[in-house]
C-alpha cells in the first residue's frame, strides 16, 4: 500500500514541492490549503487536495476525517507546513495580530497533530514533520511574532519527542534559512493588515522592511529552492531513524555554531547588525 501523507500550506512554495514530489515518488498525498482557490488549483495539477484553514477548528476537524475515510483510518505521516510571518516591532503588535500568528502557526498545527497521534498509536507507526525555521533558536528584530511560534512549535516538538519514545513515532523539526517562496509577499499583506506603519516610532525602519520584502528575487544571501527541504523531508520520512532536527541553508548551520560558541551579548549584537532593517 501507498504510504499517505497530510500536507498543510501545499499552495505554494515549500507545501507545493514536497507535495508534488512526494506524489511522484509513490506516496499517497493530500495537499490542503486555506483558500479554495487554492484548492482548486491544486486540484488541476493532479493533486489530491481539499480545504484546511489552520485558524478554523471545524475546517481542522473536516479535512482530518476526509483523510482517515480516503485510508481506511489510516496515515502514515503530517508534515505541518502552512504559516505566514508577520513583520513588526514587539511594541506595534496588538493582542489580535498575535493571537492570530499563533492561532495558525502553532495552535492549529497542534491541533491537527493530536488528532494524528491517536491514529498513528493504533497502527503502531508515524512520522510528524514540522517545518520550523532558523529562527526557532535565534531571534531577528522585527520578526518577533513569527519568532515566537517558530520558539512555540521547537518547544512542543521537543516534548512530543520525548512523550512518544518507544511508540515508533518519530517527531522531526526542519529548520530552513532563507528558501523562495511566496513567503516575503504574504508578509507584505500582513503588515499592512496589522501594523499601523505611520503612528509607529519605527516608521522609517519599517519602509526598509518594506523595500527588503518587495525585492524580486532573493532578498538575502545563501537563499536556496524548496527542493532543499525536500531533500530533508524525503529523509525524515524514510530513514529508519529520523533525526530531531534537519538543518537547510548556510545561515541555519552557521547561526546554529554561532549561538554554541558566542555569547548572548555577541550574538545580539551580530543578529541587531543582520535583521535590523536599518
Amino acid at each position: 500500500m501507498k504510504k499517505t501523507i497530510l500536507i498543510t500550506g501545499c499552495s505554494s512554495g515549500i507545501g507545493y514541492c514536497v507535495a508534488k514530489a512526494l506524489q511522484e515518488r509513490g506516496y499517497h498525498v493530500f495537499a490542503t490549503a486555506r483558500r479554495s482557490e487554492s484548492v482548486d488549483a491544486l486540484r488541476q495539477d493532479g493533486l489530491e487536495s481539499f480545504q484546511l484553514d489552520l485558524m478554523n477548528t471545524d475546517s481542522i476537524n473536516r479535512a482530518f476525517e476526509s483523510v482517515m475515510h480516503h485510508t481506511n483510518g489510516k496515515l502514515y505521516a503530517l508534515f505541518n507546513n502552512g504559516a505566514y510571518g508577520l513583520p513588526g516591532a514587539i511594541e506595534d503588535l496588538s493582542r489580535d495580530a498575535l493571537r492570530d500568528q499563533f492561532e495558525t502557526n502553532v495552535l492549529g498545527w497542534q491541533e491537527l497533530t493530536n488528532l494524528a497521534i491517536p491514529v498513528m498509536r493504533q497502527q503502531g507507526y508515524g512520522r510528524i514533520i514540522q517545518n520550523s525555521s532558523v529562527l526557532g533558536f535565534v531571534s531577528l528584530p522585527f520578526r518577533g511574532a513569527y519568532n515566537a511560534t517558530k520558539y512555540a512549535i521547537e518547544g512542543l516538538s521537543d516534548t512530543m519527542r520525548l512523550e512518544l519514545q518507544g511508540s515508533n513515532i518519530y517527531v522531526s523539526l526542519i529548520e530552513p534559512g532563507p528558501i523562495e517562496s511566496k513567503f516575503r509577499e504574504n508578509a507584505v499583506k500582513m503588515l499592512e493588515k496589522y501594523i499601523d506603519v505611520e503612528s509607529s516610532i519605527h516608521r522609517d525602519r519599517y519602509q526598509h522592511v518594506l523595500k527588503r520584502l518587495n525585492t524580486q528575487g532573493p532578498a538575502v544571501p545563501f537563499t536556496l529552492p524548496p527542493s532543499a527541504v525536500l531533500k530533508r523531508v524525503i529523509h525524515a520520512l524514510e530513514t529508519s531513524t529520523p533525526r530531531p532536527r534537519y538543518y537547510v541553508t548556510f545561515p541555519t548551520y552557521l547561526l546554529g555554531v554561532l549561538k554554541r560558541l558566542l555569547s548572548t551579548r555577541a550574538l545580539d549584537r551580530l543578529l541587531v547588525r543582520t535583521g535590523g532593517d536599518h
